[in-house]
């Protein structure tokens, strides 16, 4: 269930030249699970912006964004106290008590955010957890150092060789060796798909998709699945692995 809501901004700051955080205050009752998402109106523009939900507590939600285009660059130059229409609580977030006992998240540029609450519930559950973090370049790189001030074991791999592995993710995986019995991910689909190819365990896979309603009603972000097409913003974004077909 969804609910539509106004959230204060609470601070809003760039991570990276072109990655900024959010935090918003206000109702957070309706997230339940890491990996699922806001809907975020920006004044003028006729669609919502689906930003993934880094973490939240009883009071504040916060978000991370990549500045790609009008909607997004409208929200960088927001300062606090601006009040935002959210719908929150959206999507099918990532299962925590799979059972597993080295769990490794992977995330691909702004597919990073939502893995970051995830590592924590996965350690509160007692797991040992790795994370395998892809950009093209060391500039692009953030959130690592949060990452490792939880305790998980951190990996970075840059297109560029300018920071961490050369190359992307899945070679970063088989270079260090890591082991884990099962993934979690979250990121572009050519990287989703190639992480699929070189991993031989069960995973979940968050997907990234343009969307126009946010909750399922226009049928605009699909995929296929062994049991039909499925909407990403509804029945995802988070999927099994070995439900997608490719």
């Amino acid at each position: 269930m969804y609910k539509k809501g106004i959230y204060k901004v609470v601070d809003n700051k760039a991570l990276t030249r072109d990655v900024w955080r959010m935090v918003l205050e206000g109702d957070t009752q309706w997230i339940t699970r890491p990996g699922q998402f806001v809907n975020i109106e920006i004044e003028g523009l006729y669609l919502r912006r689906p930003i993934s939900i880094c973490d939240w507590d009883e009071q504040t939600i916060t978000i991370i964004y990549k500045v790609v285009g009008q909607g997004t660059k409208r929200m960088s130059q927001m300062e606090a106290g601006r009040q935002l229409d959210l719908l929150t609580g959206l999507g099918n977030g990532f299962d925590a008590d799979v059972e597993c006992s080295r769990p490794l998240l992977v995330g691909g540029g702004v597919g990073v955010p939502p893995l970051y609450r995830l590592a924590k519930e996965l350690l509160k559950r007692g797991r040992k957890v790795s994370v395998v973090l892809g950009f093209n370049s060391a500039s692009e790189v953030f959130y690592a150092k949060e990452f490792e001030a939880l305790g998980v074991e951190v990996y970075v791999s840059t297109a560029d060789g300018s920071e961490g592995v050369k190359g992307f993710v899945t070679d970063a995986i088989r270079e260090k060796a890591i082991d884990f019995d099962f993934f979690y991910s979250c990121g572009p689909l050519p990287m989703l798909k190639a992480l699929c190819g070189c991993c031989d365990v069960s995973g979940e896979l968050s997907f990234e998709e343009r969307m126009g309603c946010g909750f399922g009603a226009c049928m605009g972000c699909s995929c296929k699945t062994l049991t039909g097409n499925k909407r990403i913003c509804k029945d995802g974004p988070v999927m099994k692995r070995e439900e997608i077909i490719w």
